[in-house]
């Protein structure tokens, strides 16, 4: 049988407790300790799911290049001073072909967020209002009414797994969340590069796609993403299909992550996705919730759970985030903040 991925109503997360609560935190636990997937809707904020609250949020892409450009990463710009968060271009020859923004919790606090020498908590470079007027203050109300979503549904996997259901909060206060505008254009035919090998490309329904994101289990804990209505996404299931993760509007596609996975000893499930070309192009707004930098990650209380010597949130991020193509060469720019025992 083929598992398909479940919408669930959350709207009683957000109040006492309640029969309604516990109904939605059993089928939470049941997603994510099976398929790992599940897409949610009525949430405080879920008026941004809909098409024309999405597009304040895109018109980052109609920017002229020039302007994108004073947004580019130090990997991409050697005169700019941000490395992790900022403006990231297409990259022809890369199976991931997409361009976009990071951007971390000052977008939304700027006052709240402390001056700190690692460059995972740098400031986000973002375009000056009279450039894009609205837009920042549209960022901004997105990227909180995300982070109240993140912290309903931890403390929802916290009741599910028998633990009290405040235990992830302290990690995640002056978390470095990051929010994510990607673009997938339509990829040029003519760019000289051959597309048609098993890394590129994949058979599905009967007909050749396109992959334009690399299959990969995502490295943190949970992932909220909203589609703008263009299928693409899939998830692998329990069987080892690949499935579609439908692009419906006011619903956050949510999947977990591999520390998560770690933390919860297997309890919740990183699954693993993919994204495919469609006939068209595609944005998606991904939010990663995400602890604070100097958050240590120890063993939770939990019977069976094999045990792992505990780490520091920031060094286990810039080991992982640094492996992926548009991240690529600045690995060496961060020391770990904790030597490893020898």
């Amino acid at each position: 049988m083929t598992q398909d991925i479940e919408t669930i109503g959350i709207a009683d997360l957000f109040g006492p407790p309640s029969p309604g609560r516990d109904r939605a935190d059993i089928s939470i636990m049941a997603a994510a300790s099976g398929i790992g997937f599940m897409a949610v809707r009525d949430f405080p904020g879920d008026a941004w799911l809909m098409p024309e609250r999405r597009a304040q949020l895109l018109r980052i892409f109609a920017l002229p290049d020039t302007e994108k450009q004073k947004l580019l990463r130090w990997n991409f710009d050697r005169t700019s001073k941000n490395v992790y968060r900022g403006w990231f271009p297409l990259q022809p020859t890369a199976v991931s072909y997409k361009e976009g923004i990071d951007m971390g919790p000052d977008i939304a606090d700027a006052a709240g967020v402390s001056a700190s020498d690692d460059p995972l908590c740098e400031p986000t470079p973002v375009p000056a209002e009279d450039i894009l007027p609205g837009w920042r203050a549209a960022a901004a109300d997105y990227y909180r009414a995300m982070g109240t979503v993140g912290n309903a549904l931890m403390r929802s996997i916290a009741r599910g797994l028998g633990l009290p259901e405040t235990i992830f909060d302290p990690y995640f206060e002056h978390g470095i969340s990051t929010l994510r505008l990607i673009r997938y254009p339509l990829r040029d035919g003519n760019a000289g590069i051959d597309i048609s090998g098993p890394d590129f490309s994949v058979i599905h329904k009967g007909e050749t796609r396109t992959i334009i994101g690399r299959e990969h289990a995502d490295s943190g804990f949970v992932t909220l993403l909203a589609q703008d209505g263009v299928e693409g996404l899939q998830a692998k299931n329990l069987a080892g299909e690949w499935i579609d993760v439908p692009p419906a509007n006011g619903t956050l596609a949510v999947n977990f992550g591999q520390l998560l996975e770690c933390w919860t000893g297997g309890r919740v499930r990183a699954t693993r996705h993919r994204v495919i070309a469609p006939k068209t192009a595609r944005f998606s707004i991904p939010f990663f919730y995400e602890p604070r930098v100097d958050a240590e990650i120890a063993p939770l209380p939990l019977s069976g759970a094999a045990p792992f010597e505990p780490f520091l949130y920031g060094d286990y991020l810039w080991e992982a985030a640094t492996n992926f193509v548009e991240m690529s060469g600045i690995k060496h720019l961060r020391q770990p903040r904790r030597a490893k025992a020898s």
